[in-house]
């Protein structure tokens, strides 16, 4: 059998576009999962470079992390004064208290003193 651009084929036409589409439709189904997943892939790196990015510190967020490390040191060294500052006015309370006390005392000493002394000098 000699093939050649005069040999004729038989086939019916109806066959002939059923496999032309076939043909057709496959091809575009292979370019449409073939676009897609370059679609996916591109949203990947896109993703992955804006993560990177945004990982990156500039000048300016270091300044800004600096600060807020100052001033978290500045405010535990303030929590810290106004705790000391409470305990103190609970020691200055007690100590008012105390001095108060020993006021009275020493009132009833001098009182007794006086006592004692006009009691040796024969005052009653």
């Amino acid at each position: 059998m000699k093939i050649s651009e005069n040999t004729s084929v038989s086939l019916p036409i109806r066959n002939l576009l059923a496999i032309v589409g076939a043909v057709a439709i496959g091809v575009w189904a292979y370019f449409g999962i073939i676009e897609r997943i370059t679609l996916l892939e591109t949203a990947d790196k896109l993703q992955e470079q804006d993560l990177l990015e945004a990982s990156a510190q500039k000048p300016i967020d270091q300044e800004q992390f600096m600060l807020l490390e100052h001033m978290a040191e500045q405010l535990e060294k303030l929590t810290e004064r106004v705790d000391d500052m409470m305990n103190n006015k609970v020691n200055i309370n007690r100590l008012q208290t105390d001095v108060e006390r020993l006021r009275i005392d020493v009132e009833k000493l001098k009182d007794s003193v006086r006592a004692n002394i006009g009691k040796l000098n024969g005052d009653h």
